[in-house]
């Protein structure tokens, strides 16, 4: 039986908006399992950034319940949910918000070291992490404006994953590369997810859709179907087909 990750029961999510009430996600029923790579798709206004920042504790839902393994994160209180957030969860967004007064390094180490106190052991992971994502050593010395989009998104995921969370958010993580730095960056986590890292990732974009193991299609805030693919691997058609065929049938 597979371990599920994330749960959720009746998840809703509404502001009022001009006097107007905005029913953004309503009473979602999902589970997340842990090890998959999971793909949350939809039209623009569906609900995919806000289901993702409920699910990962960045917001707070209206109604409903969030339950992260056996604990009911949509009752914690502000400061309890930032501690989760950072020894749990991992987030890399279309911006990507390193901080310019500090080396490539520090800006993840930083990041680390708000949970461990092990400088010398977080350096060695970070160093790993680096490796794995081809970020040079030279170009970890280097302030954030003096490396490529593409080398700043991939120090972000290093910094979403020193802190080994159990799983990493991503949001629209190529939405604002090119191609080829773009699939160099869906190449990376996809190196990470086959190598066990649970993933959670909105997208509007087919390319890195396929990436996923497991696609979510919302609607008006609400999941109306899904499509699993299995495995990922490269050139794969038939993958193409199949999800294309799944927007088409979503009205995609």
């Amino acid at each position: 039986m597979r371990e599920i990750l994330l749960k959720t029961e009746s998840l809703s999510k509404s502001f009022s908006s001009g006097g107007v009430m905005q029913h953004v996600l309503k009473n979602i029923d999902l589970e997340l399992y842990k090890g998959d790579f999971t793909v949350i798709m939809g039209a623009s206004g569906a609900g995919k950034s806000t289901l993702l920042y409920a699910l990962s504790g960045m917001d707070t839902p209206s109604l409903g319940k969030i339950c992260f393994g056996d604990r009911i994160i949509s009752d914690l209180k502000q400061d309890e949910l930032a501690v989760f957030r950072r020894r749990s969860c991992g987030f890399v967004f279309q911006q990507i918000y390193l901080i310019e007064g500090m080396s490539v390094m520090d800006n993840v180490l930083a990041a680390g070291l708000l949970t461990a106190r092990d400088k010398k052991a977080l350096t060695h992971r970070a160093e790993e992490l680096f490796e794995k994502v081809g970020i040079s050593e030279e170009a970890r010395k280097k302030f954030p404006s003096q490396i490529s989009g593409g080398e700043a998104q991939r120090v972000g995921i290093v910094r979403a994953l020193i802190n080994s969370p159990q799983v990493l958010f991503a949001d629209e993580p190529t939405g604002a590369l090119n191609s080829r730095t773009g699939l160099e960056v869906l190449d990376t986590l996809t190196e990470f997810h086959q190598s066990g890292q649970s993933i959670v990732m909105v997208t509007h974009d087919m390319r890195s859709a396929r990436r996923g193991n497991r696609i979510l299609y919302l609607k008006d805030g609400a999941v109306m179907g899904e499509c699993n693919l299995g495995a990922y691997q490269h050139g794969d058609q038939e993958r193409h087909e199949k999800l294309s065929g799944f927007l088409a049938e979503m009205g995609w």
